[in-house]
Formats: structure tokens, sequence, C-alpha cells
């Protein structure tokens, strides 16, 4: 479980592709502290730490992954956020995230607001009923606020810090990012869902 406040970036040094798996060594200030076999965010995708050497740690993405995120298009020296599983001692400062991305988003929209700067995304429509106007998303595991919601795209406003501390300021036009929705959105959706299933037939 993690929160979506970003701990630190990673740099992938190298991409080995077997069968349909992909595995990425990636490296970062966090490596000294990490175990094998912790789980560990990467762009908001929980993967499991396999191996650590050298200041990098290797995970494996299998194809149902890569199917549902952007991970099949990482490259060698690719920025990725980086965030471990959350202590359940501290303050919750971003939002409940599981690190099962739901879908990709891709940008279509950066606009520098004197200070800030907005990104806007489309997504599949599919997932209208899941963001709402003022709720919180993952977008390559980072807790935002989306606004100017639509069926089929929302806007995110990033201040200095995060623009500064992240790879959001890496994302262009075009660019496919991770996206998570609302823990409690998607158990809300599935019992309404279900309750309409369970409605008598007249």
């Amino acid at each position: 479980m993690f929160t979506g406040i970003i701990e630190s970036t990673g740099s992938i040094k190298e991409t080995i592709t077997t069968g349909t798996n992909k595995s990425f060594w990636v490296s970062s200030p966090l490596a000294g502290d990490l175990k094998v076999d912790q789980s560990l965010s990467h762009n908001g995708v929980c993967l499991t730490i396999e191996e650590i050497k050298n200041g990098m740690h290797r995970v494996t993405a299998i194809e149902e992954t890569l199917v549902k995120t952007n991970l099949g298009n990482w490259q060698k020296d690719d920025i990725i956020n980086l965030e471990r599983c959350m202590l359940m001692n501290g303050r919750l400062d971003g939002h409940i995230v599981q690190g099962h991305v739901d879908c990709t988003a891709k940008c279509i929209s950066v606009v520098e607001k004197a200070g800030s700067w907005e990104f806007s995304f489309v997504f599949p429509e599919k997932f209208a009923a899941l963001v709402i106007e003022k709720g919180s998303v993952c977008v390559n595991g980072i807790s935002l606020t989306a606004f100017n919601v639509s069926n089929n795209s929302f806007t995110v406003a990033i201040v200095p810090y995060t623009y500064n501390h992240t790879n959001i300021k890496n994302i262009l036009v075009n660019s496919l990012v991770n996206v998570e929705w609302d823990l409690l959105g998607k158990y809300i959706l599935r019992q309404s869902e279900l309750s309409l299933l369970r409605q008598p037939v007249l």
C-alpha cells in the first residue's frame, strides 16, 4: 500500500526481455535501504524487488502489467518515480494507493501558469465514473487532485516541488502515463453495479 507521495526518482540502467516478461535494473538513492522481496512503486506500479547490487535494484513486469501500463515503453536512462510502502505509524499525506494501475492516459496539454503547471490527460471513457471533480487520482504514482473532469479527460495542477522532484516535468503532449483511480470510488461503483443486478424484474 502506498500514499502517492514520491520519495525519489530512479534511472533505468538496463532492460532485459525474457519471453513475455521484461526486467529492469533501476539506479536510485533508495537502493541502499531496499531489501529483496519488498514491494516498491515504480511510476505507480507495485513491483517486487528481486535483486540489489551496486546502487541498483532489479524488478520484472509480466505481460499483464506491460499491457496495462507504460512500462513496456521504458528505455535506458528514462527517469521513473519511486515510493516505498507506507508505514502504518504516521500521517497519510496523499491518498490510499495500491500500486495496481487501472489504465494509461495520454497527455493532451501542458500549460505553464507562472509558478505552476497544468497537465491534461485523456483516458478510456469506461472509467468515467471513477474520477470526480476535486477527487484524488494517481498519475505515474503521484497523488494528485483532478479538476475540469469530463467523461474522458481530467486536468491536474502541479506545484513547483512536485514538478522538480518527480518525473512529471518529463511528460510531454502524447506521453502515456499510468493511472490508478481512487480505491474507494472503485468499491462504491462495484456495489452500485451489484445492487442493480439484484433488483427484482417486474
